[in-house]
């Protein structure tokens, strides 16, 4: 009798989608092991654990508005991200009371939201996918710009997707600790 090991699942292409509510978990934990794994090369070990608490967090009006995606591989969330229609630059940015006030795409941009990428499924191009969705449906909805406030290790990807930073910024999280960021825009191809 000879051992054989277990055929390897296929990997298959990741497939855009809507994030659902009740996913809710699997995306804050894809969220938190993302930040874990990828903030330590931009970030020391108490700003990386100050970003899994106040900035890996699920946005739930996202899901609802229907603005988040999720990437899905083999029955696994492995990116997801979205943009907002709404006055909320990013989640560590406290509770304004402006936050749910929707934005004028005349005049105002868009928001993009919340980008997360599994550490062992980056440099497949699942950011950029998300951020072709997100362009796309907020172009749909009459917005002529694009927004965020960036992580440092996002910032290549933006960068390469045409956004510019505005200006560099340090963002005190609620517990004190402050982590370096970057104000970005793109303007929206017609």
């Amino acid at each position: 009798m000879t051992d054989t090991a277990p055929a390897a699942r296929p990997i298959t292409d990741p497939m855009l989608r809507l994030a659902r509510l009740d996913e809710s978990d699997e995306i804050d934990a894809l969220m938190k092991a993302s930040t874990r794994d990828l903030f330590p090369t931009f970030y020391d070990d108490a700003q990386t654990e100050a970003s899994v608490q106040y900035i890996a967090v699920v946005d739930r009006n996202l899901i609802e508005d229907g603005t988040y995606f999720g990437l899905e591989a083999n029955g696994e969330l492995v990116a997801c991200g979205g943009w907002s229609r709404r006055d909320r630059l990013y989640t560590g940015s406290g509770d304004a009371s402006g936050d749910a006030r929707l934005l004028d795409p005349a005049t105002e941009p868009a928001r993009v939201r919340a980008m997360f990428v599994r550490a062992d499924w980056t440099r497949r191009g699942l950011g950029t996918r998300i951020l072709e969705a997100c362009e796309a449906a907020a172009r749909a909805e009459g917005f002529q710009t694009l927004a965020l406030m960036a992580t440092l290790p996002g910032l290549p990807l933006y960068e390469r997707f045409g956004f510019e930073v505005l200006e560099r910024v340090d963002i005190t999280l609620p517990n004190g600790m402050t982590i370096g960021c970057a104000r970005m825009e793109k303007p929206i191809p017609r």
